[in-house]
């Protein structure tokens, strides 16, 4: 056998490796857009811990739907066979309500939590979380501080349960 025909064949082993493995890539992608949940749970153990009330209280209210919202395409609440997601919550952090370093003297508020995705089987795998959202003070904000928090910490679930999919990779 010639040295170029060895060079050849290796070379197109070479692409159907790849092609191979390229092909799997894609199947196990694929899978994971087939995840379907059968139950989300959200889990402010912790930052009700850190933070406490009413913080933790909001956030319990405020995520679910907003996850329900973001998770829509992947739900099947009647199969049997489905996977449970449980958004834990470990922390949120509101940046200063004046003064800050965004723009126009705004801030940057923060979460961090942990997906839990448990199948039938118990296996589970967590994928760490953390999103932020901006803050813009206002006015109105000084004499009805206790709303403004809430609308900050209902900014947050949003975000994070925005960036929920993208993070699960489906």
């Amino acid at each position: 056998m010639s040295i170029s025909a060895l060079t050849r064949r290796t070379i197109l082993l070479s692409f159907g490796a790849v092609a191979v493995l390229s092909g799997s890539g894609v199947r196990r992608a694929g899978a994971r857009q087939s995840l379907r949940l059968r139950d989300i749970r959200v889990d402010v153990s912790r930052l009700r811990a850190n933070a406490g009330d009413p913080t933790a209280e909001w956030m319990e209210e405020a995520l679910p739907p907003d996850l329900d919202r973001a998770l829509a395409a992947y739900l099947s609440p009647g199969r049997r066979d489905g996977a449970t997601l449980v958004a834990r919550i470990e922390t949120v952090n509101l940046g200063r309500s004046g003064g800050g370093t965004g723009p126009g003297g705004g801030s940057i508020d923060s979460i961090e939590g942990v997906l839990i995705v448990s199948g039938p089987g118990g296996l589970a795998a967590e994928t760490a979380l953390r999103a932020t959202a901006s803050y813009q003070p206002s006015a109105v904000d000084q004499p009805l501080f206790e709303q403004a928090y809430h609308g900050r910490v209902a900014a947050l679930a949003e975000a994070f349960a925005g960036w929920t999919p993208r993070q699960l990779g489906i």
